[in-house]
């Protein structure tokens, strides 16, 4: 029967979840360092294109910057408006992998298309196709790395991507940069080179990814585990046959919105309509520094290093910890990073700790993100969860975004980022009443040493888990009084 579960849950695409001796710890699996490098050539891919897109439009094609604000706006929302129906998709028909690959697709048909874009209607369909493929992918790729890790190293596993991802994201501008440098106005270069990472990283994706079933291995995990439970094997039950395909429970919606998924969400949300877009924080660096324009773009560069660097051991520290705790004091570092941008007093060293900050704020909040809603959520529903969470973020950022710029206008620089700061001091304590319970003690019977829960917690479907271990009693006891058939 061992035999038989560890067959089925690995080619399911995840590890048994049998008990370990802790003295050999998980390493992080090479479907995750996959998909990191996938994210990485197609990171390089979009943000070369974003380098050099407020340029190619108002520049090369000669429209107004009114054209450039409508474009970036879609940029921003376009990806949020289908982040759901991607997790929905991929967790209806339990193959992840081919809505991913579909994702990735239409961002690499985008970069081909902006090589025959002339008019502002043509660059508007090239962006809301790549924003649409975008938003798709994001829900089954963090699916895919939740189901490929095992439970107590989810930290580790999404910064270990993130990582990757960042690196790709900083060397982007860095290969417009060098291009345009060689070869001015050499703006289809840069597609043509955006297009050749993409597809390199679609092949990647197709060829090299497993094709994970996280309902499946779910299935398996809880029928296939009995004599490892020192359980009698089911008289009568399916789970002794060994070419069984099963697919899982059938989704529902009510495992999206249950109680703690419900908590995490209320968070999300609150926390990202205090979190303004790095643009403007950078434009509040640029007008008390006074450097030169030609040094924006850099910003971006500086805050993705930071990133890249903190976002493995951030990661891990969140499996220690507990990814609720990282997740939402994480924001403090947003919060240094406003008052360093509102300082009065300029000098390089406020500058460079700015992005640091930033970059810290993003390793605490972005994987961890998508750690905490792999844990919380039921492996049947992870990635819609995963994508209603990442959607009710991206949404209350557009409306932050929008916010701030008025509030700019009003009041100044200082005084709104003054305001979202003291909102901020006040938000981050009363976000951790709300989610605290969701993380255990950092003893390492906590997030990242014991994935059963507590007899008083809830479990992945907001049930006390005695309510819930008490059901799974008696449906064994049913199964093992079960008559021969």
């Amino acid at each position: 029967m061992t035999a038989v579960h560890d067959e089925g849950t690995r080619a399911a695409g995840v590890r048994p979840t049998t008990p370990r001796p802790p003295a050999a710890p998980a390493k992080v699996s090479s479907v995750v360092v996959t998909l990191g490098v996938v994210s990485l050539l197609t990171d390089i891919s979009s943000e070369a294109v974003a380098a050099v897109l407020p340029m190619y439009v108002t520049a090369a094609l000669g429209m107004s910057t009114l054209a450039y604000g409508f474009l970036d706006g879609l940029m921003q929302g376009a990806t949020a408006l289908v982040r759901v129906a991607g997790g929905w998709a991929a967790d209806r028909g339990d193959h992840p992998k081919a809505v991913a690959v579909v994702g990735y697709g239409l961002s690499a048909l985008t970069r081909a298309g902006l090589l025959v874009a002339t008019g502002f209607g043509a660059v508007t369909a090239a962006v809301a196709l790549d924003r649409v493929g975008k938003g798709v992918r994001t829900a089954p790729r963090d699916a895919m790395i939740a189901a490929a890790s095992e439970p107590r190293t989810l930290g580790r596993a999404f910064g270990v991507h993130r990582a990757l991802d960042t690196v790709g994201a900083a060397l982007g501008p860095l290969v417009a940069f060098v291009v345009l440098w060689a070869i001015p106005d050499g703006y289809r270069v840069v597609f043509v080179v955006s297009f050749g990472a993409a597809v390199l990283g679609l092949a990647v994706l197709a060829l090299l990814v497993p094709d994970l079933r996280p309902r499946r291995a779910a299935w398996l995990a809880q029928h296939r585990t009995r004599a490892e439970r020192k359980l009698p094997s089911c008289k009568g039950c399916s789970c002794s046959t060994v070419d069984l395909e099963p697919a899982g429970r059938p989704f529902r919606w009510r495992l999206v919105v249950a109680p703690q998924m419900r908590r995490v969400v209320v968070v999300t949300g609150a926390l990202a309509l205090l979190t303004v877009g790095d643009g403007f924080v950078y434009l509040a660096l640029q007008a008390r520094d006074g450097f030169a324009t030609q040094w924006f773009p850099l910003l971006y560069v500086g805050t993705n290093v930071a990133y890249m660097a903190l976002a493995l051991p951030v990661g891990r520290l969140a499996d220690r910890l507990g990814r609720a705790r990282v997740f939402v004091w994480g924001h403090l570092a947003l919060l240094a990073a406003y008052a360093c941008a509102g300082l009065a007093a300029s000098s390089s060293a406020t500058t460079l700790t700015t992005l640091l900050l930033l970059g810290a704020f993003y390793a605490a909040t972005d994987g961890v993100l998508a750690a905490l809603v792999g844990r919380v959520a039921s492996p049947d529903v992870r990635a819609a969860a995963i994508g209603t969470a990442q959607t009710v973020q991206a949404v209350a950022r557009m409306v932050a975004s929008a916010g701030f710029g008025l509030l700019w206008y009003t009041l100044g620089r200082g005084p709104a980022l003054v305001v979202v700061a003291g909102a901020l001091v006040v938000a981050v304590p009363a976000c951790w009443q709300v989610v605290r319970g969701l993380d255990r003690s950092p003893d390492g019977r906590g997030d990242g040493g014991d994935d059963h829960p507590r007899d008083d917690e809830p479990d992945g479907r907001g049930r006390p888990a005695r309510r819930a271990s008490r059901a799974r009693r008696l449906t064994r006891r049913a199964c093992d009084q079960a008559p021969d058939t």
